[in-house]
């Protein structure tokens, strides 16, 4: 009995301590402070205009789901803490509690979903291809035994690395620690092409040296959702992230958001992107979700 007894309270401190570790909102209540993610060039979602100085579309959800942190928590004062992050680092710094929100440019799958929870959607991107113009690279097939760079970490890399072994392109893909390490790598000549989520490139362009060059090209591979990524079955916390995404959806706010980072000119140049909102992301702010691709 007084073992059974040991063994049931071992369970209950282990329930407690793991509702604990997952409740993100005591946590941020506790200490003071509440610490988001940034990348520093996932344009126009999340990336630096200065030292230290994030700004974009997906910085701005962050920025409300504090306000909404704030109002929950009757803290006015909260700290705010924001700290770099890369592809391939976002989900392990999730898990360990040292970020509490990561609002980039983060594919909502099934895969992830089982390290982390998601948002409601708030993109709807593909993987297709950065090259330069004058490459006459159109599509994948003028890819076949040249080199190709990706970012590690990304669903990207392993869409291209599934797509290379189907096809039998014989690719050698190189993976850059970030998008714009895999971007220079195609500036330079490195690799012929950069295999991305396509308004990422688009971003990339619309800020690079001589935009003129570049040019984005091939098919969609998949279609997948962007999200806020946050801890895993923290119900608490999601709610109040997603009914503040909703929020702006059913307010009208998350539209005029669109317009100045996806139709309107830019930081750092001035440069606007001229993307109109798609079809699934429309549909999305009709009946918001928080679907994940496959």
């Amino acid at each position: 009995m007084k073992l059974s007894a040991l063994m049931a309270a071992v369970v209950l401190t282990a329930a407690v301590t793991g509702a604990q570790a997952a409740d993100t909102l005591a946590k941020i209540a506790e200490s003071g402070k509440i610490t988001l993610a940034y990348r520093e060039s996932s344009v126009p979602f999340s990336y630096l205009d200065g030292p230290n100085k994030p700004v974009g579309f997906s910085v701005e959800l962050s920025n409300a789901v504090v306000e909404a942190v704030k109002k929950k928590l009757n803290k006015p004062n909260l700290q705010v803490a924001l700290m770099p992050v890369t592809s391939q680092n976002r989900i392990p710094l999730i898990q360990n509690g040292t970020i509490d929100l990561e609002c980039g440019s983060t594919t909502n799958n099934s895969a992830r979903g089982k390290d982390v929870s998601f948002a409601i959607n708030h993109f709807y991107t593909g993987t297709r291809l950065l090259v330069k113009k004058s490459s006459k690279i159109k599509n994948y097939a003028d890819l076949a035994k040249k080199t190709v760079a990706s970012t590690t970490g990304t669903t990207n890399a392993l869409v291209m690395r599934k797509y290379n072994t189907e096809k039998n392109l014989d690719l050698d893909i190189v993976l850059g620690k970030d998008h714009a390490d895999a971007f220079l790598l195609v500036e330079s000549d490195r690799a012929v092409a950069f295999a991305m989520d396509d308004i990422l490139l688009f971003g990339l362009i619309a800020n690079a040296k001589n935009p003129a060059e570049f040019e984005v090209v091939g098919d969609a591979l998949q279609v997948e959702p962007y999200a806020c990524m946050l801890p895993k079955d923290d119900a608490a916390f999601k709610k109040v992230v997603d009914d503040t995404i909703v929020g702006l959806m059913k307010s009208g706010e998350f539209e005029k958001m669109y317009n100045k980072w996806f139709m309107s000119p830019i930081p750092p140049k001035g440069t606007p992107l001229n993307l109109p909102m798609s079809p699934q992301l429309k549909d999305n702010i009709k009946a918001p979700s928080d679907k994940p691709a496959t």
